[in-house]
This record gives C-alpha cells, structure tokens and sequence, in this order.
C-alpha cells in the first residue's frame, strides 16, 4: 500500500488549492485529511467514506473545505478555498480498513492504517 500527497504550496490569503492523494495497493472503507504543526498533534481535517456518500469536516473548515474521492484514478482530494493563515500545515492523507459513521473514531489519527508522506500547504496573510 501506497499513498502519494501533492498539490501543495505557497499562496495567499483567500486564495484556494487542490491537494490530491493517490491511493495505490487495495480500496479502502475511509479515506482522511489531517495536518500537523511543528510541535503539535495531528489534526483532523476531513473524511471521507469509500462510495464518497458521507463526508466529515472538522468545524474550522466548513463550508470551506471539500473532500472528493476519484475512484477510476484511486485518488482522494481536499480542495480548499478562502485559504487562510491558521490553515498553513502540512496535509497529511491517511486509509483505514474498517468503516464507521462515528463521530470520534472518523477524527482519531489511530484509527487510521496507512499513511501518505505529506504536503506542505503555507497561507500568508
């Protein structure tokens, strides 16, 4: 199993950007976002489940952010808009195996079975 991040850059508050990430081994029931500061924990972002019907977002990125599944091209995307500073992290895409609807579990990073390497998104102001 592989996960391959990219998409990610420098922009500017307000602006959007799509970061993909190709899923490469098997099919999964759940497909994740997360991003991380330097010091600090991983955070949930969005997710996302394997027929793409049910989607979950962390509060901060509502109506903000959209998770989107390809399945032909095995590739789960975040596109982002009305970037902004706090958005700035690296963006992690993560796989589980097992499928749930439950509201802690989807944003529990252990939950989680694979992982991509990451892609770093920076907003500035």
């Amino acid at each position: 199993v592989q996960l391959q991040a990219s998409g990610g850059g420098l922009v500017q508050a307000g602006d959007s950007l799509r970061i993909s990430c190709v899923v490469s081994g098997r099919s999964f029931r759940r497909y994740g976002w997360f991003r991380q500061l330097p010091g600090s924990e991983r955070e949930f972002v969005a997710a996302i489940n394997w027929s793409g019907d049910s989607t979950s977002y962390t509060n901060s990125v509502k109506g903000r952010f959209t998770i989107s599944r390809d399945n032909a091209r095995n590739t789960v995307y975040l596109q982002m808009n009305s970037l902004k500073p706090d958005d700035t992290a690296v963006y992690y895409c993560a796989v589980a195996l097992l499928y749930t609807d439950d509201f802690h579990y989807i944003r529990d990073p252990t939950k989680y079975d694979y992982w991509g390497q990451g892609t770093q998104v920076t907003v500035s102001s």
